[in-house]
Order: C-alpha cells, then structure tokens, then sequence
C-alpha cells in the first residue's frame, strides 16, 4: 500500500468542500483580513477525541488570529452529522464537510475504514493539519494515522508564532529531496 504525501512547500491542491448553507468552499484559502490558513481534518462526528481537540483548538483561534492565520476544519461526513456533531462542540471557526475519498487521497490523509455502523456510515480521514502560506503552498503539515497523536495545541501556536515573527526568517522546513 503506497499513498502519496503532500511534500512541504508544495502548491495546496484546489479542493472544494461544503458549508452548513450548502455553498461549496475552497480549501486553503484565507477569510478576509488573514494571509495564511490553518486547514484541520477531522475524521468527522463519531470521533469523542477530535471533538475534544477541535475544542480545544477554539483556545488558540484568537492566537492564530493575532498573526493573521485564518482557522477551519473539515471532515468526511454529512451535513446531517456535521449538524449533529455541533451540539458537542463549542467552537465558533467554520466547520466544512463531505470531503470525499479522493480528496482525502490528494491531501495525503490516512483513511480508515469504519469498524461497524455504528462508528459511522463512510470511510474517513484521520487527522491532519495544513497550514497554508499567502502563495497558497503547504509551510507546516502533520498528518496521524490515529486520533490520538497530534500537535499539542498551544506548541502549535507557539511554533507559528515564531515562524510568523519576520525577524526569525523561518523557511519552509523537510524540503530536503531524496532524489
């Protein structure tokens, strides 16, 4: 089994995703007033430890704004279990789904398959964040294959704030090529 990577530095891919209006929404792009991008997959409703961690992601939101990193969050359910999954959550970022398969594919995302249907109807992303420049390429990624190992998230926020800092002059890390 071979999947293919997003490597660092690369063009964000153009992917597409719904809000709860039903409007499609691009991914990767910055709301007004911010230059980069925080894109955070979750694998969707059924998971408690996303929930909890798109919660605590809510603690930061205003630090991410503070130096101008736009925040969402996308999985692979329905609008339906989008709905649902919002009375557990206290989060006040965007929320986008119906991130398809190849999509999760083409950001390089581990994909599970459900153990019952009872844990939920589709296949589904694990975690991953992007976190997208103002050229539109991939500066940070993390991607798990389990919902239990992910950034922390106020070591998140201090590391972009210091690649945020023009006097750091950060580059665009694990740019190294093989070949």
């Amino acid at each position: 089994m071979t999947t293919v990577k997003i490597e660092a530095g690369a063009a964000f891919p153009n992917i597409s995703v719904k809000n709860l209006a039903g409007d499609n929404v691009v991914l990767g792009k910055p709301a007004a007033g911010t230059d980069w991008q925080m894109v955070i997959v979750y694998r969707g409703r059924h998971c408690p430890m996303c929930t909890r961690y798109l919660n605590k992601i809510e603690e930061i939101k205003q630090g991410l704004k503070d130096i101008n990193i736009d925040l969402i969050a996308v999985s692979g359910d329905s609008k339906e279990q989008l709905e649902s999954h919002l009375k557990k959550l206290n989060v006040t970022f965007p929320l986008y789904y119906g991130l398809t398969v190849e999509q999760m594919q083409e950001l390089g995302l581990y994909i599970s398959i459900p153990r019952s249907e009872k844990e939920t109807d589709h296949n589904f992303p694990e975690p991953g964040i992007f976190v997208v420049n103002q050229d539109g390429n991939v500066q940070v990624v993390d991607l798990s294959n389990n919902p239990f190992a992910r950034p922390e998230v106020d070591t998140l926020l201090s590391g972009l704030q210091w690649i945020r800092d023009p006097e750091n002059n950060y580059p665009i890390r694990g740019t190294y090529s093989y070949s």
